[in-house]
């Protein structure tokens, strides 16, 4: 996004920057501030959970290539300080599964091997406190657990699937939620159910809160749908 073009956003609202963060310094500034906040009050619960989201964002879609890897690690760091703070609370749990899956999906065999169990175990925390969590994110991620981990390993592309339209149940317009099944469906053989929910992922509405993953998505559902026909 070009400076002069993009939204702009108070220096002090660290929300706005975060819903910004498809602007690079935006997404810093606002890891920067959460990070900042955590470290004056090792109590504050949602400058961690937010912190460790952040991080996960640059370190998935943000930052350069050699920088995400240490973003990642530090979103595990914010994600288990959440979760210092207070247990029951989902938020701390499914940042630290998510940050841990794009170590495990990204840096290779050893990665996948570190986090495979401790991935599963957070996801189903969060199932436990919180089904509903984020529009059924939890069964979501754990559908995309079952579907990368091979089945020597305990993935299961049924279980991916069951998972994945649990997930539907919460929010059947879940762009993400219809590519990962798309996706799973295609492992199976079943190409023509595979191309209704990559539609599907094309067709549904971005949601307010997810644009930037959303926008991106998208892009890989019509790429799939290409391959499928």
């Amino acid at each position: 996004m070009d400076a002069r073009t993009a939204p702009q956003v108070p220096a002090d609202d660290t929300d706005a920057l975060y819903t910004d963060r498809e602007n690079l310094p935006s997404a810093k500034k606002a890891a920067d501030t959460w990070a900042a906040r955590l470290a004056a009050n090792p109590k504050d619960f949602d400058s961690a959970y937010k912190l460790a989201r952040a991080r996960y964002w640059l370190g998935t879609n943000g930052l350069p290539e050699p920088e995400r890897k240490a973003a990642l690690e530090a979103g595990i760091a914010a994600a288990r300080s959440a979760i210092a703070i207070n247990a029951q609370r989902p938020e701390g749990h499914f940042w630290l599964a998510a940050n841990m899956g794009a170590l495990a999906e990204s840096f290779g065999m050893r990665q996948g091997i570190k986090y495979r169990g401790p991935i599963k175990d957070a996801l189903l925390m969060t199932l436990k406190l919180d089904p509903a969590f984020l529009d059924g994110s939890a069964d979501r991620a754990l559908g995309r657990w079952y579907y990368k981990v091979p089945g020597l390993f305990g993935g299961s592309n049924k279980q991916s699937e069951v998972h994945l339209r649990k997930s539907l149940t919460y929010n059947p317009n879940s762009v993400i939620s219809h590519l990962f099944l798309a996706e799973t469906l295609e492992d199976m053989g079943r190409n023509d159910e595979a191309r209704k929910e990559a539609q599907a992922a094309i067709d549904a509405p971005p949601d307010p809160n997810w644009a930037p993953e959303d926008k991106r998505f998208k892009e890989t559902a019509k790429r799939l749908l290409r391959d499928l026909r």
